[in-house]
């Protein structure tokens, strides 16, 4: 049996239609036999019941879910538990034990909207707010550009000029840079240190190494170049700038709202991850960096902007 759970740094990322991965786990009904990282790269909403069928995943574990979603699964032939959050290996485990139930259809609204979050209220509207975990490094859990999923270039802040290290769900991305992996699905070991040492992300530690497709825009810039010129078995040590991995950090980017206005914001504090979502419907990512009795303060920019970032990178093997 062969389970999928949208994933982001080792918890079930809780909005189905728009996560950027999946953990799939290889089971023999009762014991975990293997597990891997798998982008989606960039596929979004109901064509990712297409993604995972076509992968061989038998079932779907997984925390929101809209009606679109679902009746996409059921036709693919994919058996739907929804209603699970927190540890991503324990939902699993739960599963197969028995002891986890679905709640079928949890989300009431429109699979195409951003607020697609369990925890919204019916009368969530843009700018409601909903749990996300934590993003130690990124969407992805390390490598990815934290632009949350977009449908093209003016959605995502692209803007005419987009180039590498944009989101990969921009509908016209090209690399600008060469090499004999691009268009292939990559599987990677990484490691990523600040300049200080810090490491902000690990997928030794985790020992799941991340599966993408090269080229094709989910990676940021410096990694995806990178990976593009590697040969399977190669290991390598690279240092990026800003302005090739998550950019410089905008002082426009940090909003101050009243808390009255968002339906959800009372219950999170300083430090805390969330999604907000714009008036299009479209989310992004933000933390919580200050809040008192009547406002709260978001930075979009992603933790990792204005900051220089060094990679070891091992890759296993290209398809």
């Amino acid at each position: 049996m062969r389970i999928a759970v949208p994933y982001e740094d080792g918890r079930i990322f809780q909005h189905f239609g728009r996560t950027q991965q999946f953990k799939i786990y290889d089971t023999d009904g009762s014991t975990v036999l293997h597990a891997e990282v798998m982008s989606t790269d960039g596929v979004m909403h109901e064509a990712l019941a297409v993604v995972l069928a076509g992968n061989g995943v038998d079932v779907l574990v997984c925390g929101g879910l809209g009606a679109g979603a679902m009746s996409a699964l059921q036709e693919a032939g994919i058996r739907v538990v929804s209603g699970a959050s927190g540890d991503a290996d324990t939902a699993v485990a739960a599963f197969l034990d028995g002891s986890l139930r679905s709640e079928g259809v949890n989300c009431n609204h429109d699979e195409d909207n951003a607020e697609e979050y369990r925890g919204c209220s019916d009368d969530c509207e843009g700018g409601c707010c909903g749990g996300r975990g934590n993003i130690a490094s990124c969407d992805c859990g390390g490598d990815s550009c934290g632009c949350g999923g977009c449908g093209d270039d003016e959605s995502c802040g692209c803007g005419d000029d987009c180039e590498g290290g944009c989101c990969g769900s921009c509908g016209h991305y090209e690399p600008d840079f060469d090499g004999p992996n691009i268009g292939k699905t990559v599987r990677v070991h990484y490691e990523g240190t600040l300049d200080d040492g810090t490491c902000f992300d690990s997928s030794y530690e985790r020992n799941e190494p991340l599966s993408f497709v090269c080229g094709s825009g989910r990676m940021i810039h410096g990694f995806d170049k990178a990976v593009a010129l590697m040969n399977a078995g190669d290991i390598i040590n690279i240092h990026l700038t800003p302005d090739e991995a998550y950019g410089e950090a905008d002082p426009s980017a940090i909003m101050k709202m009243p808390i009255a206005n968002l339906p959800g914001s009372e219950e999170i504090g300083v430090g805390e991850h969330v999604y907000l979502s714009a008036p299009d419907g479209q989310s992004f990512p933000v933390t919580v960096v200050a809040k008192d009795e009547t406002y709260i303060t978001f930075d979009a920019n992603h933790e990792l902007a204005g900051k220089a970032l060094n990679f070891k990178i091992e890759l296993l093997d290209v398809e």
